[in-house]
């Protein structure tokens, strides 16, 4: 790797711009028509995978239309248990049905139907975290104050080594602090592609990544260290 890479902010910036180029349109991959179906997806989409979200959530949205048919949703145990069937492929469905239509109660009574705007007032939202929290803010409003750490940013971030930090909440100040504010938003569905794509957590190709010369782990993996061995006893 180029010795003038070795910084992390320096080698961030790098990253940037080669999936910035490669890929000028990553965005989120879930779908959506409103602030609140956004919200509802990304609850829903915690531990579980957006294709999954994305064949769950529109019967979901038809079915409960409005915000107030979500509060309604939460008024017995059998509309309550009608919600959890529908969105029981997504996992831990009790938890986040609960958390969904506790959170529709909280924006109808506290913040007058709509979606808060800021940091502060989405992390008073049941089921809802920082990452949550960014995603929501950075599509719903293009208001940025983080970045959105995934399992695919987590995992990525230390492979790249810009964070070797133990949780998403570190390595998101760890990330705030190497890149431009205005790279923020869109840095964390690049990476997210790039971990769908090619650099997988079960059979990651570095062969394929363009990221291969400026990251510190590529061909370090298993699968091609065996390789190697191999090329070395002919």
């Amino acid at each position: 790797m180029d010795k003038n890479l070795t910084d992390p902010k320096t080698r961030a910036e790098k990253i940037y711009k080669i999936l910035k180029e490669l890929n000028p349109h990553a965005k989120i991959a879930l779908t959506f028509s409103n602030n609140w179906e956004l919200l509802v997806a990304v609850i829903l989409s915690a531990q579980c995978t957006d294709k999954k979200v994305n064949e769950v959530t529109p019967p979901l949205f038809k079915k409960y239309k409005t915000l107030e048919d979500y509060v309604k949703a939460s008024a017995s145990r059998l509309t309550i248990a009608e919600f959890e069937q529908m969105i029981h492929s997504t996992g831990f469905y009790r938890a986040k049905a609960k958390n969904i239509l506790a959170t529709a109660k909280i924006i109808q009574e506290k913040f007058g139907g709509k979606i808060p705007r800021t940091m502060a007032s989405m992390l008073t939202l049941k089921g809802v975290a920082r990452k949550t929290a960014n995603v929501v803010l950075g599509n719903a409003y293009n208001v940025v104050e983080g970045i959105a750490v995934d399992t695919h940013v987590f995992r990525l971030s230390g492979l790249l080594k810009l964070s070797t930090a133990p949780s998403p909440e570190r390595i998101e100040q760890d990330l705030m602090k190497i890149l431009p504010h205005d790279k923020w938003f869109d840095f964390t569905y690049l990476l997210i592609d790039l971990g769908r794509a090619v650099c997988t957590a079960k059979d990651p190709r570095c062969d394929l990544c363009p990221l291969a010369k400026i990251c510190p782990s590529a061909f370090k993996f298993p699968r091609f260290q065996k390789g190697l061995k191999k090329i070395n006893k002919r």
